[in-house]
């Protein structure tokens, strides 16, 4: 069993930043690619940022230049550090992991999501 738990999320002014993060948990014997997601309210959910295991980054355009993502393998944790945020970045941030949990075995996993609001 592999859980993926999110925090950070919360209310902000717009300009203002957050710091999100991802934990990974349970029986894991390696995590993979990593991924942040989100979704605003009558949109359909869609791929924010993503790292791979050895650190190569990839982001939304609409994104780039004002967040980082990281990932810190020996605790199996993923970070997403957002700035200059804007009241179009409201959404439900949610963690996507592919996680090895044996050797020859890899699944897929997400995280239950943390709001995000950017408002004044």
């Amino acid at each position: 069993q592999v859980h993926l738990v999110e925090s950070g999320g919360g209310l902000v002014q717009p300009g203002g930043s957050l710091r999100l993060s991802c934990a990974a948990s349970g029986d894991i014997y390696r995590v993979n690619a990593m991924r942040w997601y989100r979704q605003a309210p009558g949109k359909e959910r869609e791929l924010v940022a993503g790292i791979s295991r050895g650190g190569d980054t990839n982001y939304v355009d609409s994104v780039k230049g004002r967040c980082t993502i990281s990932r810190d393998n020996a605790k199996n944790m993923m970070y997403l550090q957002m700035n200059s945020l804007k009241p179009e970045d409201t959404a439900v941030y949610y963690c996507w992991a592919e996680v090895q949990v044996g050797k020859n075995y890899e699944y897929d996993y997400w995280g239950q999501g943390t709001q995000v609001t950017v408002s004044s």
